[in-house]
């Protein structure tokens, strides 16, 4: 699943750009090196991944998530995956307020998602893999709250230039 590989992907690039960083290791600065990885990759590459499986690949993935077949809905779901998969990767060259932006912005959508898949297990007892399990916990609830902690230090942290 691209979850662990992209998350595990984003670790190691955190863990040998610090590792290799000649800057001091403040707060600050290790949020700055973990956004710099995971924006692009748990948004960025997350994002797009998720657009393809629900533009293309519909009725398995709507099987997935204790969906019906064939909903219309699930083509807003991939262009809104498609929008926050382009900002996450235009973080590479961006800083600063375009961070803060996706950050949010991305971390709104998963808790909201996480917010009706929650609300779908207790009202529908539905606990297809998709839907409950670490899809929910790991990519919905704690991936945002990893990135708005790690937003909040940035942003704490030492003077850089604007965005």
């Amino acid at each position: 699943m691209f979850l662990y590989l992209l998350s595990a992907l984003s670790a190691a690039g955190i863990l040998t750009h610090l590792w290799r960083d000649k800057s001091p290791c403040t707060r600050g600065r290790v949020a700055e090196v973990a956004l710099l990885y995971i924006l692009p990759c748990n948004v960025g590459l997350t994002g797009i991944l998720s657009f393809l499986g629900h533009a293309f690949r519909v009725d398995e993935i709507a099987r997935g998530i204790g969906w019906p077949p064939g909903s219309p809905f699930q083509f807003e779901v991939a262009v809104a995956n498609l929008a926050f998969g382009v900002l996450g990767l235009v973080c590479i060259g961006r800083r600063g307020g375009f961070w803060l932006a996706t950050g949010l912005g991305y971390s709104v959508f998963l808790l909201g998602a996480a917010y009706g898949h929650i609300r779908d297990i207790f009202l529908s007892h539905n606990s297809a893999v998709y839907n409950a399990g670490p899809v929910l916990y790991l990519g919905d609830i704690a991936m945002p709250i990893l990135i708005l902690t790690l937003l909040f230090l940035y942003g704490r942290g030492e003077s850089r230039p604007p965005a």
